[in-house]
């Protein structure tokens, strides 16, 4: 992506939370830029905190620490964290999110027409009604919408046409970086190449700069330019995409696979998760494992051959001895 602008430059993001005084830190510590055109994919395991970075980023959350650089289509380079409210909505047209569930982040008493113009509404209410009429009907085109359906509630439609609401909401403001936060995770499969295609050509078409946040590694490994690789809350990985190896698996160590395996080391014949434990016959449970056991046993025996697949050199390296003695392993 070599020759390309800067519009996302993400320096040290913390955000945390206090849950009935505890202090939760969701993410911790994250960088990393994003080129104009570029699609980054932001993957890890539920609960990693992807989600919050992404809604750091676009400024739904206040971030507790950092700073999250903005290159306007002007050429002012802005800083979210550091500007009003006020300011902030001048640029929300240009940054837009599609949100994971198709069903809930639609309005039940909004017809598809109201849901698209809503956006149109709060950023340009002097546009004439004939030119918003125009955008939406153009939009709903765009994204495979039968146009005779925009006067519809959301509930006459399947998942996967709620999905594309979603993405003609987005992308009715003409943005330029659209947030996808796990936008095809609720979906059928078949729905999901669906989606995943439409999103593609969507960039070709408008020039549009993705953060693709998901557990999927096939989907982030398709339609990714960049992979980022988060592990509780921290961006630990973060390189050009290639195929999706598992060069972080070192994070998971030895404690996190026998907790996944009920128990038993995974050489000593350990069942994957969500089998049974062999001696017990009681179900197993634990972290489900991102990556097939022989990898995870190749990080647990420090063969760093094994887990560094396409030569990404992982930011937590194993030492001699392997396992639980690596450096910033969960113990």
């Amino acid at each position: 992506m070599s020759g390309k602008k800067q519009i996302l430059d993400v320096q040290h993001i913390h955000m945390r939370f206090n849950s009935k005084g505890v202090c939760v830190r969701a993410v911790t510590d994250v960088s990393f830029t994003v080129d104009e055109g570029e699609t980054i994919g932001i993957v890890g395991e539920s609960g990693c905190g992807k989600t919050t970075l992404g809604r750091c980023i676009v400024r739904a959350y206040e971030p507790s620490e950092g700073e999250v650089l903005y290159t306007a289509g002007d050429g002012e380079t802005v800083n979210f964290t550091k500007i009003d409210p006020k300011t902030m909505k001048k640029y929300r047209k240009e940054i837009q999110m599609i949100f994971q569930d198709p069903y809930s982040s639609l309005d039940p008493r909004m017809t598809v027409y109201d849901i698209i113009k809503e956006p149109l509404l709060a950023n340009f209410p002097k546009m004439p009604k004939a030119e918003m009429d125009r955008r939406i009907m153009d939009i709903a085109a765009k994204v495979g919408l039968n146009t005779s359906y925009l006067m519809r509630y959301p509930h006459a439609f399947s998942g996967g046409q709620r999905q594309r609401i979603g993405i003609a909401r987005a992308l009715v403001l003409n943005p330029r970086v659209i947030v996808c936060d796990e936008s095809v995770s609720a979906l059928d499969v078949s729905i999901q190449a669906q989606v995943i295609n439409l999103l593609h050509d969507l960039q070709k078409e408008f020039a549009l700069t993705y953060l693709f946040i998901s557990h999927d590694l096939s989907v982030v490994e398709y339609i990714s330019d960049k992979v980022g690789v988060m592990y509780l809350g921290k961006l630990v990985e973060y390189a050009h995409q290639g195929p999706v190896q598992p060069p972080h698996a070192p994070l998971y160590g030895e404690p996190a696979v026998r907790g996944a395996c009920g128990g038993p080391h995974p050489a000593d014949g350990a069942h994957p998760p969500g089998g049974r434990d062999p001696q017990s016959g009681q179900p197993a449970h634990g972290l489900l494992l991102p990556y097939p056991l022989p990898v995870l046993q190749a990080a647990v025996q420090g063969d760093r051959a094994g887990v560094q697949g396409a030569g990404a050199r992982p930011l937590c390296s194993l030492p001699s001895g392997g396992g639980a003695e690596a450096e910033g392993l969960p113990v």
